[in-house]
């Protein structure tokens, strides 16, 4: 049976954003350094297949601190968590990472910084989200006043209309967040905006790149889950934009290929969370029963990447450097010295690095060409494993770790 022909648009930007990224590296640097299990308040981004993956790593996720015992480190979400909760890790002693985007810590900083210059926050989001309630929790209760509509601009009440401040959550729909801002303005001429745009600039980018799609398929689907609030924006963001087939799968077997039977054309894009082995398992999937000609909407190139924590960061720099110089070590044992013999009382590893220096010592034109880069390389194995230990180098003794 011949395959029907179809055009397939895929969108680009798509899928995974660099918080997200630096989200699922903490959970899995985490594991790494501390062993499992390890605790995760709230899921640590919102798809199912990141978690069940990190989940049968040995990350144990929960909705509540109390959950977690003290004994055990534990990582606050991406979408991030009221400032109670750290106060509550800390006065337990509990080790604790955070992952919240640094994109949400920014409007946190915000927040605070508008509320120690006396103004009171309006908050554009969603009633129950997990950024929202994070959120808002920076602040004391009643110092931040929520709105989701246009509409609810005319149901708050604040303190004070002379001093306000309002501030979003990074995941909303561009379009529709611009329209209660300018129903704050029409109010509150006197309202205070964030210094930058708050809504994240993956979320404006593909939904940029949807909006680019959408007027060219009979369908679209977005990969992503029913819990996220990018994606969910995705889906809406496809149906004004001029695709009246606009649904989200979270992965190829969600698909309603009747709903798609006789289309021409199927774009195809993922919220932040989605990875994209289940992008390229749609595609997989749509190949199968068409003949497809595949086309790349490209509205913006995305090269961002945010630092893991300094914790993390440094134990997993530091094991690096161990192997590239035990590989270092390796490489050279053939050139400079043929067989060790291991000497009573001393470790096989004390045992190379002293013959390494003792035939290093006999090639002068080697020592001046590698002796740098050796001790660079070598330095935090030598002061790990050989503290105290003498090397000789010429006519002087050096003593690592002392």
């Amino acid at each position: 049976m011949t395959k029907p022909n179809l055009e397939l648009y895929l969108a680009a930007p798509r899928g995974f954003c660099a918080g997200v990224d630096r989200a699922i590296k903490i959970v899995e640097m985490a594991i790494e350094k501390w062993g499992a299990p390890i605790f995760v308040r709230h899921e640590i981004v919102h798809n199912k297949y990141v978690v069940d993956e990190l989940r049968s790593k040995g990350a144990i996720f929960v909705e509540t601190l109390e959950e977690c015992p003290s004994d055990r480190p534990v990582i606050f979400s991406a979408h991030g968590v009221p400032k109670s909760i750290p106060a509550e890790a800390s006065a337990r002693k509990m080790v604790f990472v955070d992952a919240t985007c640094p994109l949400v810590s920014k409007v946190h900083i915000e927040a605070e910084r508008h509320y120690s210059n006396g103004l009171q926050m309006v908050m554009i989001g969603h009633e129950g989200h997990p950024e929202t309630i994070g959120t808002m929790g920076q602040l004391p209760k009643g110092e931040v006043l929520l709105v989701e509509t246009p509409e609810d601009v005319t149901k708050i009440t604040p303190r004070n209309i002379e001093k306000l401040a309002y501030i979003t959550q990074t995941t909303l729909s561009v379009d529709d967040t611009i329209e209660i801002v300018k129903k704050l303005k029409a109010r509150f001429p006197n309202i205070v905006g964030p210094h930058k745009e708050d809504i994240c600039y993956a979320t404006t980018n593909r939904q940029e790149a949807v909006k680019a799609v959408s007027p060219k398929v009979d369908a679209l689907l977005v990969i992503g889950a029913p819990n996220s609030s990018n994606s969910k924006r995705l889906v809406e963001v496809g149906k004004s934009s001029g695709c009246k087939y606009s649904q989200m799968v979270q992965r190829a077997s969600d698909i309603d290929w009747r709903a798609l039977k006789g289309v021409k054309s199927i774009g195809i894009t993922a919220g932040a969370s989605a990875p994209e082995i289940l992008i390229n398992e749609v595609i997989l999937a749509i190949s199968s029963r068409f003949n497809v000609t595949q086309k790349i909407v490209e509205t913006a190139v995305e090269n961002i990447e945010f630092k893991v924590p300094r914790i993390l960061r440094e134990k997993i720099a530091y094991k690096e450097e161990v192997a590239k110089a035990r590989n270092f070590l390796e490489e050279t044992k053939s050139k400079y010295y043929d067989e060790i013999k291991l000497r009573p009382g001393v470790t096989q590893d004390q045992q190379k690095a002293t013959d390494f220096f003792n035939r290093y010592n006999e090639d002068q034109e080697a020592a001046k060409q590698r002796h740098n880069d050796f001790v660079q390389s070598t330095k935090n194995l030598l002061n790990e494993n050989f503290k105290g230990f003498d090397f000789k180098l010429g006519e002087k003794t050096f003593r690592y770790g002392i």
